[in-house]
């Protein structure tokens, strides 16, 4: 069983100012020149398909031509797809039982009440059968109602708990989960992130990997750096495209899965991509990088960081005769790392009391009387322990 793995396609995105149509509809055509040239047996797509929950005409329009030719290639290559975080489920799931027809399973929703369960789709090759189980984004509030007792209160117990209803045949079967969630290694922590991926704060969104062990292949999405969390097939895919200046070191790839037999180890490989322009960043005195700039970077997508001590003469419109894509004009000397410096040192650490007191007269216009500093004086007390 030969399958795609893809996930985070943020169809609409921008980066910066510049609109991603051009780029997303390139990387899309390979994908597709991929599909008719190594003839997977499905194709999945592990969430974030689009990049707003509310995408634009233009966002459903490429998504829907990406669609639209990969179901004229015969013979058919099933297509599953979930949603991830920056999806709406409701409109993800719009018309899927139209598809469905066309073998395309689409999810946008996790199971809500006690008689759903997480949707399985079976695919056949010469070993017999896969199970595809269809993992949607989730919060432990939406399965909220699926369990009358023990609800659970965290990521990770939410998506332990939803798969056990399963009763996965574990010993017998093949079986591969789609599932769009930030997941964390047993021993080694978390897996490597990227400015455009936010995650909350104290890792509340985590899920550790022992509820998914058990799998034979482990879809993920969310993360924009292809991965694997503890074992390699536990794996993010990564993006099709550099999203973020601080992607610029990932080497972007499609992901190939071919399962063999029951109880041996997946195959996986990476194939390259060829993106429309590249995403860079350079670094030196405006006349070494203008002087360095090569042919093949001159219409990629360039962060710059200047370090001119001394203020080149109109550097922007220099440079933007060079770039045609320039992201970000950035300085770096000594000047602003003295700069830099004496902010640091200036900022005095105040303490919760008189915090309050200058945050209390700039929303009420007027000073605490003293009855209300004695009563928050006693309030803080309280909370540091103090009799």
């Amino acid at each position: 069983m030969k399958f795609f793995h893809l996930s985070d396609l943020h169809i609409g995105k921008q980066l910066h100012r510049y609109n991603l149509k051009e780029d997303q509809q390139v990387i899309l055509k390979e994908v597709i020149a991929y599909a008719k040239e190594l003839r997977p047996d499905a194709i999945v797509i592990a969430g974030d398909i689009y990049d707003k929950s509310v995408p634009s005409a233009e966002a459903v329009t490429i998504f829907d031509e990406f669609l639209t030719e990969l179901s004229e290639i015969t013979p058919v290559i099933p297509i599953l797809i979930i949603s991830g975080n920056h999806d709406s489920p409701d409109r993800l799931n719009y018309a899927s039982e139209i598809l469905r027809r066309h073998h395309i399973y689409l999810v946008g929703n996790v199971p809500e009440q006690p008689e759903e369960h997480i949707e399985k789709v079976t695919l056949q090759d010469t070993y017999g059968e896969v199970d595809f189980y269809l993992l949607p984004f989730m919060k432990p509030g939406y399965v909220r109602n699926v369990f009358v007792n023990n609800v659970p209160e965290t990521y990770a117990d939410a998506v332990r708990e939803i798969i056990k209803r399963e009763k996965i045949d574990y010993n017998n079967k093949r079986n591969v989960l789609v599932s769009h969630q930030f997941y964390v290694g047993e021993k080694e922590g978390s897996p490597e992130t990227c400015d455009s991926e936010v995650f909350s704060v104290g890792g509340i969104d985590n899920v550790d990997i022992g509820a998914v062990k058990e799998f034979d292949y482990v879809a993920l999405g969310h993360l924009h750096g292809a991965q694997y969390v503890s074992r390699p097939k536990i794996r993010y895919c990564g993006t099709l495209l550099k999203y973020s200046v601080s992607e610029n070191t990932q080497t972007k790839s499609l992901t190939v899965v071919t399962l063999k037999e029951k109880g041996e180890k997946p195959e996986i490989a990476c194939y390259p991509l060829h993106p429309l322009r590249d995403v860079r960043k350079k670094k030196g005195t405006l006349e070494e990088i203008i002087k360095e700039a090569g042919e093949e970077e001159k219409e990629d997508y360039i962060s710059i960081t200047l370090t001119d001590e001394i203020d080149p003469y109109k550097p922007k419109e220099q440079l933007e005769r060079v770039f045609s894509h320039i992201l970000e004009i950035r300085v770096d000397n000594q000047r602003t790392r003295t700069k830099l410096k004496e902010m640091d040192e200036e900022l005095v650490m105040k303490d919760p009391f008189t915090s309050f007191c200058e945050f209390y007269k700039e929303m009420q216009g007027r000073e605490m009387n003293t009855q209300e500093e004695t009563i928050m004086k006693e309030i803080f007390d309280n909370v540091k322990g103090v009799e």
